[in-house]
């Protein structure tokens, strides 16, 4: 059974939700929206990178030890390896779409540091 994104797929979390755009070789496009106040788990990924572009709401980002502030237009990348975070600081949705690129793109490339919301 091949756990690869398709198109379509989309998943709930406890911080929002995500949503596969398109797919093709070695890459996959999700839009992910962030609920207010909330925000992902402290995560890293062994096998790829991604590139996230803001296009609703504010950000902030954690990238290995930086904290970058980003609004509509702005836009960040995260190595293979890097610990990364982002989460909404304000009061409406945080909407950015997650490029990411690599030799498997699958949700069990997750190894999650911290989480508010207890998963591993």
């Amino acid at each position: 059974m091949s756990t690869e994104y398709v198109v379509g797929q989309r998943d709930e979390r406890p911080w929002g939700t995500w949503e596969i755009i398109a797919v093709g070789p070695n890459y996959a496009v999700k839009r992910i929206v962030v609920r207010p106040g909330q925000r992902v788990s402290l995560q890293r990924h062994a096998f790829r990178a991604e590139h996230w572009a803001i296009v609703g709401g504010l950000a902030r980002v954690t990238r290995g030890t930086e904290i970058i502030l980003l609004s509509p237009g702005g836009h960040v990348a995260i190595g293979r390896g890097d610990a990364h975070r982002i989460e909404n600081p304000s009061t409406e949705d945080l909407v950015f779409i997650e490029v990411q690129h690599g030799e498997r793109l699958d949700e069990s490339d997750i190894e999650r540091l911290q989480d508010d919301y207890g998963r591993r």
